[in-house]
């Protein structure tokens, strides 16, 4: 009979119902949780509104006669049901209800059974950004709540040591997995993955340090620990180290995947020793473990960087006779360093053998080819080559134009650039101080210093600074052209822009006023 009077008072919306009847909770218990979180009975809301309206004291707003027992028992209730579970929750702290230690524990074990990680990532956040005494708890005692079932711990451990690294907090980290390691558990080796990789990284400690403690913990070491390690010692130039880890490896019967390998490899050429890089990849394949593309693309950009192009032309070949694709990183590290060497010969040849085997050039690629060009006085044929690939619908940056309207302008075709810069807006590339010092430039060369100036204006206009090249191009036209007020003024505007005159710009002004015949040597 009470509970029939307590559902007169506060009747159950529809959805609710629906859910008692899927957990299967007595008429009398539902009611009787619900006499303290259900609507009240002369304010009901739709299925579409918030999951539940409480009765609040109104003189500081907390829940009347709800304690922390019964919410708990509420979020045991609600297991089924996550997304109830969370506006709950929610609805709760909207509403200052005090959590505890247990009412913690109960949301998270909701969220660990439905793998919410995003969610319980958030709400281990706010636990560890709070001071513990707004919380009333620490988070020891909270493990001590979970520990009554292993996998839930060990999920939260999981997200805890990402939320301490993220924030910095090493020590904290590294005590959460020794809580578990005295409570009888083992932490998942991704966890412990993770927090090596960041201290690592971070440089808060040795590799070997840190990777022995790993070791006594009584872990199964995998593959992506050892690489970890692997690239702390290859960063530090401990190759020997390195080896050793290798051996370890093999007697204990894990396996080196792609990433262990690359990362040893990789090391090796990122020390200039990309020969010995080689030598590693080819005694790794010879040992039938793992080698991806990442392993020939770290000794071809190896060999590039060192330039020695006959190896990585030798490990190309290599490279395609095991049946491994060159992808577009290599091709390009080949051709920007043939572009190095002045040889565009061999530069477009690759370039060639790339596109015909169905891979697509970029700006990046197409920037060197030109550059190279332009440096090798091919200047006119540099221009003639971009719209080639500007007609043949190739994407082109800003870069590739920047090349294009500073040779243009060394031809002297201004009009020309200033048409490019047109169609750089219209593409709605913006414009920036290298496309308007090249035009500058190209006006003074011919001498049209009314032009370079109006050009100078209209890019402060724009928003766009002038640099100290650009003061440098203008200084040097005036001053050749004799006007030695125009090259004051300019570098009084120097001044108030915070610039300072350098070297260049006073032997551009002599040599300048010098040609102009206003100053005798």
């Amino acid at each position: 009979m009470a509970s029939s009077q307590h559902l007169a008072l506060f009747p159950i919306p529809k959805y609710y119902q629906k859910f008692i009847t899927r957990v299967q909770l007595s008429r009398f218990n539902y009611a009787s949780a619900l006499a303290q979180l259900s609507p009240a009975a002369q304010y009901p809301i739709s299925e579409e509104q918030a999951v539940y309206t409480y009765r609040k004291d109104c003189a500081d707003g907390r829940f009347i006669d709800l304690n922390a027992s019964r919410v708990a028992e509420s979020f045991y209730n609600l297991k089924s049901d996550p997304n109830l579970a969370c506006s709950f929750f929610t609805q709760l702290k909207e509403s200052c209800f005090q959590h505890n230690v247990d009412t913690y524990a109960a949301f998270i074990r909701v969220l660990c059974r439905w793998r919410l990680d995003r969610k319980l990532l958030s709400l281990l956040s706010e636990i560890v950004g709070s001071k513990e005494s707004d919380l009333g708890f620490d988070i020891t005692a909270l493990f001590e709540v979970l520990s009554v079932n292993s996998g839930v711990l060990i999920w939260v451990l999981d997200m805890l040591v990402k939320e301490y690294v993220s924030v910095g907090m090493f020590d904290d980290a590294i005590d959460a997995l020794f809580q578990l390691k005295r409570r009888g558990f083992v932490p998942r080796i991704m966890s412990c993955n993770f927090l090596m990789n960041r201290l690592i990284e971070d440089g808060k400690v040795d590799p070997l340090a840190i990777y022995g403690h790993v070791k006594m913990s009584g872990l199964n070491l995998n593959d992506y620990t050892y690489g970890i390690l692997l690239k702390a010692l290859c960063k530090k130039g401990n190759f020997e180290e390195a080896r050793d880890v290798f051996r370890e490896m093999v007697e204990v019967g894990v396996h080196p995947n792609a990433f262990t390998c690359s990362t040893y490899i990789e090391g090796l050429c990122s020390h200039k020793r990309s020969d010995l890089g080689y030598e590693a990849l080819r005694a790794f394949r010879a040992a039938n473990w793992s080698i991806d593309t990442f392993a020939y693309t770290a000794v071809i950009h190896g060999f590039c960087s060192e330039m020695k192009l006959k190896g990585a032309v030798e490990v190309l070949s290599d490279m395609v006779n095991e049946g491994v694709a060159p992808d577009v990183y290599i091709y390009g590290a080949l051709i920007h360093a043939y572009c190095k060497a002045r040889n565009l010969l061999q530069a477009l040849t690759l370039h060639d053998d790339m596109v015909s085997n169905g891979i697509k050039t970029n700006c990046v690629i197409l920037s060197s080819i030109l550059q190279c060009m332009c440096e090798m006085g091919m200047v006119s044929e540099a221009v003639d080559q971009f719209k080639e690939f500007r007609d043949s619908g190739i994407f082109l940056d800003k870069v590739l134009y920047n090349i294009v309207v500073d040779a243009l302008c060394k031809l002297g075709k201004l009009e020309e650039a200033m048409e490019l810069l047109n169609e750089m807006e219209g593409r709605h590339v913006s414009l920036d101080v290298v496309n308007y010092t090249s035009l500058i430039d190209g006006y003074c060369l011919q001498g049209k210093l009314a032009d370079a100036k109006n050009i100078f204006h209209k890019m402060k206009e724009k928003g766009v600074e002038p640099d100290i090249i650009t003061y440098n191009v203008l200084v040097g036209g005036f001053s050749r052209n004799g006007l030695a007020e125009d090259t004051l003024e300019l570098l009084d505007c120097m001044e108030t822009q915070g610039l300072k005159p350098n070297s260049t710009t006073h032997n551009r002004i002599i040599e300048g006023l010098c040609m102009a015949g206003k100053l005798k040597v």
